[in-house]
């Protein structure tokens, strides 16, 4: 198996495009020491987890001390790598070849613990203790719509600092929300400059005796609106939010700048990112969405990896050529009977004592040859009467079982050429949008990846 050219032409599919694109070359990319984040994103279902787990691997053995980082709560990359389990913290993988003296670490994002740990690491014992004790910290924490994707931010920016990595690679959830990550201080500038968190924040912000002043006037004010809010979302939310607001103050101007310092990274030269795809429609779709978005978010974009991406041997035979010649096996002359090879003729399939009718009419004809009695259809006959002791039609002798295993393999090989013509049309489509876009091709497997040495074979491919 080697990787599809994706500047071949494909002429014999039936479809002649060329795809003048540049090809990716990501040896060169994992190789390079400046090279610090790789970010692999794409739509659902095209080999992005494998695609980022292969890349980890091969960088690994290729001497660099790479770790790589899940946002999808899938279990396919801890399997893949044969660990139990992968949680908020990098385990090493076992088994990859140290001999360029590299290493492999794997983790999964845990949305929850990696907030603890960032309030933990960022505000003092007592505050800290407040806040996750916070019944609104808890639900804010555990399912605050946005919360996963700024969570991964703060968690890539921890795993940079600490700057034990030569290499990041991260692989992001599916679809489009691959990319909210890249929103996620401005979705929280948004919430933390909004009027209501700004008249919550305002007492905390004056503090003292001024600011339990300025709490009762701000209190007494809100008073007619919290009361009915708590009669819409419980008694104390207002209180819970406050209290949090101002533990949190501090704090989550922390969240804030380290968010934008990641977004900022994420937009240097040392961060690479892979838009990874299926050659088909929506596959495709999906890819020309990040790569605009990219484009749009001043993002390094590294080039596309077409998973999945079938190939014949026999190009030359057209789909058009292989079913005429299935057509002509099936329909040759049998030698035997002068009928359609595998197909009796049609005398032979006249039930015995009714081949001299001369209507010509068998299961419905009015009459028989005498008139005396009508001819039943065989639903309605005794089980006797349709015993093929009693009457069993003559079939001729099978086709030849060489011809008939060629033309079935021909209708095969149809299909899949319409299949690749298909392929070829949709990457067509992507790359009259997106003609400098680098692209490499990995030609699908026979069987899913689900160990080091089916990674091992996506690496080489992808290298």
């Amino acid at each position: 198996m080697t990787p599809v050219n994706p500047m071949r032409e494909e002429g014999p599919a039936g479809d002649a495009v060329v795809a003048d694109v540049p090809p990716l070359r990501l040896d060169p990319l994992l190789d390079e020491a400046a090279t610090r984040i790789v970010v692999c994103c794409g739509s659902g279902g095209v080999g992005k987890t494998t695609t980022a787990a292969a890349l980890g691997l091969r960088a690994a053995e290729r001497g660099r001390r790479v770790v790589v980082l899940t946002i999808d709560p899938a279990r396919r990359l801890a399997q893949s790598m044969g660990l139990a389990e992968l949680d908020n913290v990098p385990r090493r993988v076992p088994g990859i070849d140290g001999a360029a003296g590299g290493e492999l670490f794997a983790m999964m994002l845990d949305m929850k613990r990696t907030f603890d740990e960032t309030v933990e690491a960022h505000a003092e014992p007592a505050r800290a203790r407040a806040i996750l004790e916070n019944p609104f910290y808890q639900s804010l924490s555990a399912g605050f719509a946005g919360t996963q994707e700024y969570m991964a931010m703060e968690k890539l920016g921890q795993l940079v600092a600490r700057d034990e990595w030569d290499l990041i690679v991260v692989d992001t959830p599916p679809s489009r929300s691959a990319l909210d990550f890249l929103d996620a201080p401005q979705r929280l500038g948004s919430f933390l400059d909004g009027r209501f968190i700004r008249v919550l924040m305002g007492p905390a912000k004056v503090g003292g005796r001024a600011g339990r002043k300025v709490m009762d006037l701000g209190l007494a004010g809100l008073s007619r609106f919290t009361g009915t809010l708590d009669k819409v979302v419980g008694a104390g939310l207002i209180r819970d939010v406050q209290a949090f607001v101002a533990a949190l103050d501090t704090t989550f101007g922390g969240f804030r700048s380290r968010a934008d310092a990641t977004y900022r990274l994420l937009q240097a030269p040392g961060t690479a990112f892979l838009v990874v795809a299926a050659p088909e429609r929506d596959a495709l779709r999906e890819a020309a969405y990040f790569v605009e978005r990219l484009a749009a978010d001043r993002m390094p974009l590294a080039g596309l990896v077409l998973n999945r991406v079938h190939a014949s041997d026999a190009a030359e035979l057209s789909a058009e050529r292989a079913l005429a010649a299935a057509e002509s096996l099936e329909t040759a002359e049998s030698p035997e009977t002068g009928s359609p090879s595998g197909r009796p003729a049609a005398k032979n399939l006249v039930p015995d004592g009714m081949a001299d009718d001369p209507t010509g009419q068998t299961e419905t004809g009015p009459t028989n040859t005498s008139g005396s009695e009508r001819v039943q259809p065989p639903s309605r006959r005794s089980p006797e009467a349709r015993s093929p002791q009693r009457s069993s039609p003559t079939v001729a002798p099978p086709a030849d079982p060489v011809d008939a295993v060629a033309a079935g393999l021909l209708r095969v090989h149809a299909e899949h050429m319409r299949q690749l013509a298909r392929e070829s049309r949709t990457r067509a489509r992507f790359t009259a949008l997106h003609p400098k876009v680098p692209v490499v091709e990995v030609a699908a497997l026979p069987a899913d990846v689900h160990d080091l040495a089916g990674l091992r074979a996506i690496g080489e491919l992808l290298g």
